[in-house]
């Protein structure tokens, strides 16, 4: 059955979650964002730095306020915009002078906002600044520098907020590029992430498919130990019994429909015997022939009886395979049951000149079984010693101790049954030679009958064969019997 990712014997570690993955590779990539965002930051600075490394708004202005203080100190009618742009022309601020006077000049870079000029205007007429109409929108501090000649304010240097400054150039910078690095780490995390992840899923969708199409060799990858290794190997365990369970339903028919043609032959052999019989003592000429008449009768009575044969086993071999008939298990003597065997087959054993002998240990005399099931055990295997031993030959029932289980042997001395035929002779029907001489041959069930009965018991059977010998041995487990004290041994069979 399918077991579930909660009751696996190893449960998933959480930092090998899939889930976990996604998860921390997200923050990840947000992290390298944020990281090359800063870092695109720092190299800005550093390279406006680099442009401009010793002068600030408040340096340029206060060095710009004392040059253009000595500058008027020498000359009053100084053109001062004509001074400005070829002291200040190519400097990265726009720099403006407004005097007392009223005179405005600057350094041809940018021009001075209105209300920045009327401020400055009210400073220097010593009058408080009103800003008229809307507030300037500045990108930055206005920087502003005295110029002193003698003691006096004679104007003020005014810095303004450059246009497309520094912060305009990172923010044009950091826009487009932080931009772009969102969408390509999205893309990475997408390629990192989810395309192992969707290859997985798609290699298990695939394979779901083709376990629905009836491929059930079908197996999905089971890469990685997160959740889609874990329903991968599900899934596999699933095709697995499926496929299992398929082939044991192929071999269950293909056997059923194998029984069926065998009962099928072994039904109709007799029943045709029987049938060419009647028909023939049917005939006139035979009427007048007491002699025939009777020798066909018998024959008709001994298929007759095979038939019964057949049948009675069959209706045996499926009670005990279904489980229909109880054992009744109690102790008896296998020393008496041997014997009653042998005196049953002693007739067919002196007709084929066999000789029927047991030899049975001390310790393993009494048995722990039902006696009727393991007589029918016994008698089923010397049945079949009695057909594969030649005139001459010798059938020996034995019984020792092994441990906890009692070991019953049946040995002949036939020619023994070939190696390729040893796996099957416990198959219903098998029958190693059915063309064989001498002897009727057997329905091909009393081994099966055999097998059945020993496992009923919790034992097992197995054979060994050599040219010349061949053994039956039945191991029957004993437990500890509810023999009672005064019971006598001759009353236990």
């Amino acid at each position: 059955m399918l077991m579930s990712l909660t009751s696996a014997p190893a449960r998933l570690r959480w930092f090998r979650s899939f889930y976990w993955r996604i998860a921390t590779s997200f923050v990840l990539v947000m992290l390298a964002v944020i990281v090359a965002q800063s870092l695109m930051f720092s190299y800005m600075i550093s390279r406006w730095n680099a442009q401009d490394p010793s002068r600030s708004p408040r340096n340029v202005a206060s060095a710009a306020a004392a040059d253009v203080a000595a500058a008027l100190e020498a000359n009053r009618r100084l053109d001062l915009t004509a001074h400005l742009q070829s002291h200040y022309g190519r400097g990265p601020y726009g720099v403006f002078v407004v005097t007392r006077d009223g005179r405005v000049a600057d350094n041809g870079i940018g021009r001075l906002p209105p209300d920045v000029l009327r401020s400055v205007e009210a400073v220097l007429a010593g009058t408080s600044p009103r800003l008229q109409g809307r507030r300037p929108r500045l990108n930055g501090p206005v920087v502003t520098a005295p110029v002193h000649i003698n003691g006096q304010l004679e104007g003020l240097v005014v810095l303004p907020p450059r246009r497309g400054g520094v912060l305009m150039t990172l923010r044009r910078w950091l826009s487009w590029p932080g931009t772009i690095v969102l969408v390509l780490g999205t893309v990475l995390a997408a390629v990192v992430v989810f395309a192992p992840a969707r290859r997985r899923l798609m290699a298990l969708e695939h394979a779901t498919e083709r376990l629905g199409r009836g491929d059930l060799h079908v197996r999905a990858p089971e890469d990685g130990v997160d959740e889609i290794a874990r329903v991968a190997q599900a899934f596999n365990r699933m095709a697995h019994e499926l496929a299992v369970r398929e082939e044991a339903l192929r071999t269950s028919d293909r056997l059923r429909r194998q029984m069926l043609a065998d009962v099928s032959h072994e039904l109709k052999t007799p029943l045709t015997s029987i049938r060419a019989y009647i028909e023939t003592l049917q005939m006139p000429e035979i009427a007048g022939d007491p002699e025939r008449r009777a020798r066909y009768f018998g024959t008709i009575a001994q298929e007759t009886r095979r038939l019964d044969r057949i049948v009675s086993d069959l209706l045996d071999l499926a009670r005990y395979e279904n489980g229909v008939g109880t054992l009744e298990p109690r102790v008896f003597s296998i020393e008496r049951l041997f014997q009653q065997v042998a005196a049953r087959r002693e007739r067919d054993a002196d007709a084929r000149a066999v000789t029927i002998s047991t030899n049975v240990s001390d310790t393993a005399d009494q048995v722990f079984a039902d006696p009727h099931r393991i007589d029918q055990v016994i008698d089923n295997l010397v049945a079949n010693a009695l057909r594969h031993t030649p005139a001459g030959g010798r059938i020996t029932l034995s019984a020792m101790r092994a441990g906890d289980d009692v070991l019953l042997a049946v040995a002949d001395t036939g020619e023994g049954i070939a190696p390729e035929h040893l796996p099957h002779v416990f198959d219903r029907f098998y029958k190693v030679d059915p063309s064989r001489p001498g002897g009727a041959a057997g329905s091909g069930l009393g081994l099966s009958i055999v097998k059945v009965i020993v496992e009923r018991h919790g034992g097992t059977v197995r054979v060994a064969s050599v040219p010349g010998a061949t053994e039956f041995t039945v191991a029957l487990p004993q437990g500890t019997p509810p023999l009672a004290a005064d019971q006598p041994t001759s009353a236990n069979l």
